[in-house]
């Protein structure tokens, strides 16, 4: 097969043999490692790296065909600093290299880290939206009990038109009021959650609101095994997100060039994943990927805050529940968006929740 395809990439790409030995290096590995790839060459991968048992053991289970991929973190020496990286070692299926490893500079200011500054903003934000809500709910009861008070004493019908305007905004804004609230910080019903389960059910509610608008694919790691959660509050959070992408999906006008609008859920097991300052041994990642026309850029530092939103008639509030109820279970939401390509990752551990 020719490699040129990796040339391209910006990340740094090795393809290895059955002993995990280093065949090809692209640029951009050159460029990380600060060796050329005939230095490379012939190198055991795992070697590279400072964790290179953890790293060994997928490249072995990547080769014998045990899983599709897995992500871990990891770093490496370059000259005298040390780098953090994510690592992920994928199984190639026919193809002279059995296996792939691809390496991301992780920046200085860890994915952890920005989790954390995320999750602390949005909690502010939240707890001065909780405070507005309650400032507004008696006063919105009592406009609502004038209104029909007052199309009770109307000497014509016909004016309750306007009587009946007033009780129906009131009604809407009452409903953003509760929403606004947030929900209730009750205990975790924690139990064993098959995560493929959540998915079809989600599938399901998306194909009977949307119909064949939007197609829907899965990309299961049948290998996952249950994780502990509270099922009504996982299932919400993947509906959130994957309702919005297929809301979006449906808003961009057809046009040459334009494909039809897919959602793909993928399931992947991830090893050594750092959440709010924890590592985790095992984590799964829930994948919700898109193919429209992406995040817009002026909001995408802001997407999971409250009221948020650049749909018309969004409620801003769908994707920040969604991280909200995510965080209760020790994860995060993260995402990646370019024009075609829009990935939320749902990053769960596996460990029992206390």
């Amino acid at each position: 097969m020719n490699t040129d395809a990796y040339e391209l990439l910006a990340t740094s790409v090795f393809l290895l043999d059955a002993q995990g030995h280093i065949e090809f290096a692209n640029a951009a590995a050159e460029d990380l490692f600060g060796r050329s790839r005939k230095q490379l060459r012939g190198l055991p991968a795992d070697r590279l790296y400072d964790d290179p048992a953890s790293l060994q053991t997928s490249i072995e289970h990547a080769a014998a065909g045990i899983f599709a991929d897995a992500r871990q973190l990891s770093s490496l020496r370059r000259g005298q600093e040390s780098v953090e990286v994510s690592v992920t070692t994928v199984a190639l299926s026919g193809q002279p290299w059995p296996v792939l490893i691809e390496t991301r500079e992780i920046e200085q200011r860890t994915v952890a880290d920005r989790g954390q500054r995320l999750v602390e903003e949005i909690e502010s934000q939240r707890e001065l939206l909780r405070n507005l809500a309650h400032e507004v709910k008696n006063p919105l009861g009592g406009l609502r009990g004038a209104a029909q008070l007052l199309e009770a004493e109307l000497p014509s019908a016909a004016l309750a038109e306007y009587t009946q305007v007033i009780i129906s905004e009131a009604d809407r804004l009452q409903v953003l009021v509760d929403r606004l609230s947030g929900p209730k910080r009750q205990p975790l019903d924690a139990k064993p959650v098959n995560i493929h389960e959540i998915c079809e059910r989600v599938c399901a509610l998306i194909q009977a609101e949307f119909r064949e608008r939007v197609a829907l694919q899965r990309d299961y790691d049948a290998s996952a095994p249950d994780l502990q959660g509270d099922a009504a509050r996982l299932m919400q959070a993947v509906l959130n997100v994957a309702r919005n992408a297929a809301q979006e999906l449906v808003l961009q006008k057809e046009a040459d060039g334009v494909p039809p609008p897919q959602i793909v859920l993928r399931t992947r097991v991830a090893r050594q994943v750092v959440l709010a300052h924890r590592r985790h041994r095992l984590a799964l990642v829930l994948s919700i990927i898109d193919n429209g026309p992406g995040v817009p850029e002026h909001i995408r530092e802001r997407i999971f805050h409250p009221l948020v939103t650049a749909r018309p008639g969004g409620t801003g509030l769908g994707l920040s529940l969604a991280q909200d109820f995510v965080r209760q279970h020790g994860g995060l939401i993260e995402f990646e968006s370019r024009p075609r390509h829009t990935e939320f990752r749902l990053i769960l551990p596996m460990e029992q929740i206390h």
